[in-house]
């Protein structure tokens, strides 16, 4: 029997097996679906600085901890596996169009360098001399200036996928592909699980299932909003670098990658279990591009299109944790649009509840069962949050048209 089975592959539950598999513990890894099926792999790999400040929220300390955990892993993986995840420091640019974002730039600014995070401010000039491909876009007449962030990074999902499962695999973890369809329990604990191809037992359970992980706790009488939000993105070949840095402006950004490709998203879109791109969004989306750089991006072939589910979060942190009525069963879910940037963190945070060492972060603002936000309460970074913000952009788009 398996020390410890885990429903889901992606990058939390990959990560929860690799930090559990060097512990010494027995993992296997139930995976719904693999590569590029999974959310993980959809996502544009953007991680924002994260400095841990005095009145740190946890959502941000789980963050902060999380970034110093990836400098870390990004080494330890290249060296275990030889696979380069493409972690870098590109620095990010927050654009500004007028008087209103130079001064929601401005709180930006304070905002960041409160938290210890390098900030500058750049006028339109300093913007073109640091990116000069942003003055032949169409919109580059009303750009006005730019928040410069040199500390936010970018990494290749893909590649740590890949790299987080051959680590798994080197230290023992069995990945497969098997959906569960159901959870054996008795006396407080699940005994095993029932998949199309049989039942198999473990000694502990985590469901880290991204957005499916609210159905599956439905089985424990367990409610969690962990409703999938798409996102899409559009992947175009400039043929070369154009940018350096990343680039966002309201919702949409740029990330360029350094063999010249240029990923353009993205969307929040609450239309359930479809992870099908839309037409009509690729090619608003083509239209961000054409739209910053011009002729380079409107003549650039689009490579692919693709979308992910993010799995949304009430309160805008994760749960991670033991489920209070079983005692062989933990979660680790609903990190929204930071799934990636936490991962490292909330492996560390539930093998270290899993397997009886202190934590380094209090578990408690994570745990599953914590009071949910007020009917009608909008947390900063929830689901309820960015669906919001995504309205206003889309007003905001149909008022310029």
């Amino acid at each position: 029997m398996t020390d410890c089975c885990i429903v889901g592959g992606g990058i939390i539950g990959l990560s929860l097996a690799r930090e559990l598999a060097g512990r010494g513990v027995g993992v296997r890894v139930l995976a719904r679906d693999r590569g590029a099926d999974t959310t993980s792999w959809a996502a544009a790999g953007i991680l924002p600085p994260a400095p841990h400040f005095p009145g740190c929220p946890p959502a941000d300390a789980l963050t902060a901890w999380s970034d110093r955990l990836h400098r870390e892993w990004s080494a330890e993986l290249a060296s275990e596996t030889g696979i380069d995840n493409g972690l870098i420091r590109s620095g990010g640019l927050h654009l500004a169009r007028g008087a209103d974002d130079e001064a929601r730039l401005r709180d930006d600014l304070a905002r960041w360098r409160g938290r210890g995070a390098e900030a500058v401010l750049l006028d339109r000039g300093d913007l073109l001399a640091l990116e000069p491909a942003l003055g032949a876009g169409r919109d580059s007449a009303a750009l006005t200036g730019a928040l410069l962030l040199p500390g936010e990074m970018q990494i290749r999902p893909s590649r740590h996928l890949d790299a987080l499962e051959a680590s798994c695999r080197r230290r023992g973890v069995v990945v497969e592909e098997a959906e569960v369809r159901e959870f054996v329990v008795r006396d407080r604990r699940v005994e095993h699980v029932v998949t199309a191809a049989g039942s198999i037992a473990a000694g502990s359970w985590i469901l880290a299932a991204g957005a499916w992980t609210g159905g599956l706790l439905g089985h424990f009488g367990v409610s969690l909003d962990t409703r999938p939000i798409r996102g899409q993105i559009v992947l175009v070949n400039l043929g070369h670098p154009v940018l350096g840095k990343i680039v966002t402006r309201g919702l949409d950004y740029l990330v360029p990658r350094p063999d010249g490709r240029l990923l353009v998203g993205s969307t929040i879109e609450d239309v359930g279990f479809d992870p099908r791109p839309v037409p009509a969004t690729v090619a608003r989306l083509r239209g961000v591009a054409d739209e910053l750089l011009g002729d380079v991006a409107r003549d650039a072939p689009v490579e692919r299109s693709w979308a992910g589910l993010r799995p949304g979060s009430p309160d805008g942190a994760p749960t991670i944790g033991r489920l209070p009525a079983h005692d062989n069963v933990f979660v680790s879910a609903g990190h929204f649009r930071a799934g990636l940037h936490q991962s490292t963190g909330s492996a560390v945070l539930l093998a270290d509840l899993l397997t009886g060492r202190a934590p380094a972060l209090d578990p408690a603002p994570f745990a599953p069962g914590r009071p949910a936000p007020p009917a009608g309460a909008t947390p900063p970074g929830s689901t309820a949050d960015y669906l919001a913000r995504e309205a206003a952009a889309e007003a905001r788009r149909r008022n310029a048209g």
